[in-house]
């Protein structure tokens, strides 16, 4: 009885795990910020994203969160409108010129490199395309943060723009 009861169960899973649709994706980001990035569905129209990525000899780790509006747009169904909010960490690299005196070169320029961590909050606004076919997603979107320090305490990005490439599974 014990192993209809578990046969019963997992069958039920499995129908039910077959009428859902993609519920991860992990894809390519390419712009400003450009790296890997992965999502995870909460429901049907809203997920998690981690993105890993470079941007300023640096390197950050966003999280965010995600909500989606599938045909939101009326000509094809398979468009869909995404927006969110999150925040990210890292660090980032800038070179500093400086002018440098000595008793027998009397004027010499020198670059010298810093790093420091950073900080701050990001907005998220995206056109995704689903191809019916395979399970891939295109998309572009614009992901403008504020960076809360930094090399540049308090300094605002509104013009992040890429192009990304996800594979949902």
């Amino acid at each position: 009885m014990k192993q209809f009861y578990f046969l019963s169960v997992l069958i039920f899973l499995s129908i039910n795990g077959f009428s859902q649709g993609p519920r991860k994706a992990i894809g390519i980001r390419g712009g400003i910020s450009s790296g890997f990035e992965y999502r995870v569905f909460s429901g049907e129209l809203s997920s998690y994203k981690v993105l890993l990525s470079t941007r300023k000899q640096g390197l950050q780790l966003t999280g965010m969160k995600e909500f989606h509006m599938p045909e939101a747009f009326d000509f094809n169904e398979d468009l869909s409108f995404v927006y969110g909010f999150g925040a990210h960490v890292g660090f980032e690299s800038w070179y500093v010129g400086r002018y440098y005196f000595d008793s027998h070169d009397p004027i010499d320029w020198y670059r010298d490199r810093r790093s420091g961590p950073v900080a701050g909050l990001d907005a998220l606004a995206a056109i995704e395309y689903t191809i019916p076919q395979i399970p891939l997603v295109v998309g572009i979107e614009a992901k403008p943060y504020f960076n809360l320090f930094g090399k540049n305490f308090f300094q605002l990005q509104p013009f992040d723009f890429a192009f990304t490439v996800k594979y949902t599974f």
